[in-house]
C-alpha cells in the first residue's frame, strides 16, 4: 500500500490532482486506512498509469470518466471499452500524423535557413570564399 505522498513521488501527479480522480470518480478504488488516510494498491497505481497515457494522448477527463464507468460495469463492457479504445487510438494517430507533416515542414524550413546562413558566411569575407 502506497500513501498519497509515495504515489506523488512515483508518479509526478499532484496530491491535488489524485483528489480530484477520486472526487470525479476515475479512482474508484482508494481505500482509507484506519486514520481515514487514503491508500493506493498496485492496481490503482497502475490505473493512474493508463490515466496518465490517456491524458497524454489527449483524451479529456470527462472521456476518462466515461471509460472508468464502462469498466466498473464489469465484462459485458468488454467490446464498449474495446471500441472506446480504438476510436481513440485512431484519434491518437491521425493527430500524430498530423504532427510529423507539420513537424517535416519545419525541419525543412531550417534546412532552408541553414543553407542561407551558410552562403552568407562564405559571402561575406571575400578572402575567405576565395581560399575555399
Amino acid at each position: 500500500m502506497y500513501s498519497i505522498n509515495e504515489i506523488v513521488k512515483i508518479t509526478g501527479i499532484p496530491a491535488s490532482t489524485l483528489r480530484y480522480y477520486e472526487q470525479e470518480g476515475i479512482l474508484p478504488e482508494v481505500t482509507r486506512n484506519v486514520n481515514g488516510r487514503r491508500e493506493y494498491n498496485e492496481k490503482v497505481l497502475e490505473w493512474l498509469e493508463l490515466v496518465v497515457a490517456l491524458k497524454d494522448t489527449g483524451m479529456s477527463i470527462e472521456e476518462i470518466k466515461t471509460y472508468t464507468k464502462l469498466i466498473l460495469q464489469g465484462d459485458e463492457t468488454l467490446e464498449d471499452r474495446r471500441s472506446f479504445l480504438s476510436e481513440h487510438k485512431s484519434n491518437v494517430e491521425k493527430s500524430l500524423a498530423k504532427t510529423q507533416y507539420h513537424l517535416e515542414k519545419v525541419i525543412r524550413k531550417i534546412a532552408v535557413y541553414d543553407v542561407l546562413l551558410y552562403k552568407k558566411s562564405t559571402n561575406s569575407d571575400p578572402l575567405r570564399s576565395y581560399l575555399t
